[in-house]
């Protein structure tokens, strides 16, 4: 006779799947709370952001375009044109404004580069006290410009200034530093490469002391000396950072304004007077609301191409030194 065998214990019932499915979204649903949670948190600042900064950018933008008749009350947009940008592109004073921003951003930038790369690779290879030379070098970046600007002033003091009394004392007279265009302008440039060339050195410096050291005993091994192993190993490697300060660099002295208004007000003449001095006193001084705001806008495009086309170069640079 056979013996029926006792049938397996029944499973337990799947709660998850009793649920409907429930638990399937578990981890999305997860995601999707901690997103909205950030947004809640960030929304406020967003909104600040928005309404304080792309909010003047937009309206500038708009504002180019359009003629504009100033009244008590305030101002007036009476119609939209273009014709801001025919009348821009037709000024004299915007080309000379143009042409010295762009040659004080090319000087300026290439001589903090040099500079700073210097006094980085020095202080790569400094071991005690280090640490108090980087604290030193970094007073000159950590005033504002605008202080910065009025210590220069006083070096540059025709009366009582320290550049008078050296240029007095070594040539036996004392130029004005100040009164004359390619003085002024040479005098700025060093104004501003003294206070900000500590900062390109702290980031090549960042840079170097990341490179890897077998590559230098390798370059050591085969005999480079200290000229070939920095034009072939280290500036190679220092691509990225160095296109990081250069970007950062252009992006401020294409805009440089306070430099230029504390020192020299844009003169003598417009020897420096820059794209934003220019904005400055078409915009506030004569009240030229469009064509103010065209100059603004227009300052603003070519920075965004310069750094667009830099960008693109150097990311071809570096893909071709890495394929290498």
């Amino acid at each position: 006779m056979k013996t029926l065998e006792s049938a397996p214990p029944e499973a337990p019932p799947n709660r998850a799947a009793a649920a409907g499915g429930k638990s399937r979204g578990g981890p999305g649903s997860a995601r999707r709370q901690r997103a909205r949670t950030g947004w809640a948190y960030t929304g406020p600042t967003l909104f600040v952001v928005g309404a304080v900064t792309i909010f003047p950018i937009l309206f500038s933008v708009v504002l180019s375009f359009t003629s504009v008749r100033m009244t008590y009350d305030g101002f007036r947009i009476e119609s939209f044109t273009t014709g801001n940008y025919a009348a821009l592109l037709q000024s004299a004073e915007w080309r000379e404004a143009l042409l010295f921003t762009v040659f004080y951003t090319v000087v300026t930038v290439f001589a903090e580069l040099v500079l700073g790369t210097l006094a980085a690779l020095i202080l790569e290879r400094l071991g005690a006290g280090r640490g108090w030379i980087m604290a030193l070098l970094l007073v000159p970046w950590s005033l504002i410009t605008v202080v910065s600007a009025q210590l220069w002033g006083y070096i540059y003091d025709a009366s009582y200034g320290l550049a008078t009394w050296f240029f007095d004392a070594v040539l036996g007279h004392a130029p004005v530093i100040l009164g004359t265009p390619s003085s002024a302008v040479g005098g700025m440039m060093i104004a501003d490469i003294w206070k900000t060339t500590p900062f390109v050195a702290i980031i090549v410096l960042s840079g170097l002391v990341m490179l890897d050291r077998d590559v230098f005993e390798a370059a050591e091994i085969d005999g480079l000396g200290a000229w070939s192993t920095f034009w072939r190993v280290t500036l190679p490697q220092l691509r990225p950072v160095i296109g990081i300060a250069v970007l950062f660099r252009i992006l401020q002295a294409f805009g440089i304004f306070d430099l230029p208004f504390v020192l020299t007000q844009g003169g003598p003449g417009t020897a420096t007077q820059s794209l934003a001095i220019l904005g400055y006193k078409t915009l506030f001084q004569n009240l030229n609301m469009g064509p103010g705001a065209a100059i603004a806008t227009s300052t603003a495009l070519l920075v965004l191409v310069c750094c667009l086309l830099f960008l693109r170069a150097f990311r071809s640079q570096v893909s071709e030194g890495e394929l290498r």
